[in-house]
């Protein structure tokens, strides 16, 4: 049996960063995610301003940096009746593949220490006298581990094998999300968003020249298309004839498409559930906000200081769950409830029209909406 500190329980941005960060602490640390790295996800690829002081404060900023990201500077919104808003941004954001991003982590993470397994099944997590005792698969072989804590990074779709409340969604899943990177469109130092009937497509540019093209769409609108991931993009392009100019000599690299359904943007937050949970675990982000990297890395550095307490003995578990759950509700509610809201905004097809009418006349109130889906600033 292997005796851990702490078991952190999904490799993505979050868990890998909490994982270091517990590591760099002194904590025998492991990181455990069912999927094989590296690989590419759903994700906009978009590291905002605000993320800026956190990759810093958690020691990855140089990383990240070794990845020559794109720079960003401003958000475009354009809407398929040729309208365009253009946003700027409080400061410098970045764009990175997900693909180099969580390679690069987890190389940050094994230089403080962490034992990382990948294509790693759980197939229990029980509690003992001494803390949990996770039983796990990797092919044919299997480990049991005995950890003092154990963090959830699973992500939206992580199904918990822990007794307790399964949270619900109150609607209907009626979204997907879908992704490719394209060689061969222009792109400046901005993320432009194209809106249409049915969804929107975000175009942002990352690494190497590549531009990241990522569709979040209602399902019931693209029930007769094509259903690969580029027949989904080249129907979502054809509603928006600015996108489908932009894309019209794009080429797909190959290997880079993925796919996730359903995209529930109806997720109450929710901070632990018998266990810690950070990043995508607490709660999904509508993308139309552009901050998910940001918050997952905002969870890691609100989840690390209160586990190592933990740990040291200084606080109890309660005390964790009480003090953790409500800095999450603190910073992240706000966000979250401007992000739906804006989301809902843009679904009523004379609103988004409104909104850019009001926006040409005071764009201090685009840039304030904008603002309000962000984390704020925060001693590091």
């Amino acid at each position: 049996m292997n005796h851990l500190d702490v078991a952190v329980l999904g490799a993505g941005i979050a868990g890998s960063c909490l994982a270091k960060s517990l590591a760099d602490r002194g904590w025998e640390t492991i990181l455990l995610d069912r999927k094989p790295f590296p690989r590419h996800k759903v994700c906009g690829e978009f590291l905002s301003p605000e993320s800026q002081s956190m990759l810093k404060s958690l020691g990855v900023h140089g990383y990240v940096e070794s990845l020559q990201p794109s720079s960003i500077n401003r958000t475009r919104l354009i809407f398929n009746n040729g309208k365009i808003l253009e946003i700027p941004l409080p400061g410098n954001a970045i764009g990175v593949s997900r693909y180099l991003l969580d390679s690069t982590l987890h190389s940050a993470a094994e230089s403080s220490g962490v034992h990382i397994h990948t294509s790693t099944t759980i197939t229990s997590v029980s509690t003992n006298n001494k803390g949990y005792l996770i039983e796990a698969r990797q092919g044919e072989e299997r480990t049991t581990y005995q950890a003092r804590a154990v963090i959830a990074a699973w992500g939206a779709h992580g199904r918990s094998i822990l007794p307790g409340p399964h949270p619900n969604s109150s609607v209907s899943h009626t979204y997907m999300g879908v992704k490719s990177h394209f060689r061969g469109v222009e792109m400046e130092p901005v993320v432009e968003l194209y809106f249409f009937d049915g969804g929107y497509v975000g175009l942002a540019p990352v690494e190497g020249g590549l531009v990241n093209v990522t569709a979040l769409l209602k399902r019931k609108s693209f029930q007769n298309s094509d259903k690969s991931i580029l027949g989904l993009l080249d129907a979502a392009s054809r509603r928006n004839p600015m996108l489908q100019h932009k894309l019209a000599h794009a080429i797909p690299v190959q290997e880079t498409q993925a796919a996730i359904a359903p995209v529930d943007l109806s997720r109450k937050l929710l901070a632990w559930n018998t266990i810690p949970l950070v990043g995508d675990a607490i709660l999904t982000i509508p993308p139309l906000c552009g901050d998910g990297m940001s918050m997952a890395l905002r969870s890691a550095i609100l989840c690390a200081p209160l586990a190592d307490n933990y740990l040291s003995g200084t606080i109890s578990l309660s005390s964790w769950e009480s003090e953790y759950s409500h800095s999450i509700k603190s910073e992240f509610a706000a966000p979250l409830q401007w992000g739906r809201l804006i989301q809902g905004l843009f679904e009523v097809p004379i609103l988004p029209r409104i909104l850019l009418q009001a926006a040409q006349l005071a764009p201090r109130l685009a840039y304030g909406l904008v603002q309000a889906t962000r984390l704020k600033e925060r001693e590091l």
